[in-house]
């Protein structure tokens, strides 16, 4: 990939980031990133995700648990903004 390129999809990934749970550093990013790769083929081809899920169950459990990180810092982003 063109490094222009890369590095406007890093701005994109990081403004969605900031967005999505108020806050983006490298690390946030990266989670973010994995959720949303995740999120997307679990949508798209859920017999991949299905897959993916029996082949590496510890992989699976610790998906769940950076989908809950994620969920709760934008419940928690979200009720800082309605109040």
């Amino acid at each position: 990939m063109d490094v222009k390129f890369k590095e406007q999809l890093d701005g994109l990934l990081e403004k969605y980031t900031e967005l999505l749970i108020g806050e983006s550093d490298p690390e946030l990013k990266e989670k973010v990133e994995a959720w949303a790769l995740y999120s997307f083929i679990a949508k798209s081809l859920p017999p991949l995700a299905k897959h993916w899920n029996d082949t590496y169950p510890d992989a699976k459990e610790e998906m769940k648990a950076l989908i809950a990180e994620i969920k709760k810092m934008n419940e928690e982003l979200r009720s800082k903004k309605s109040n």
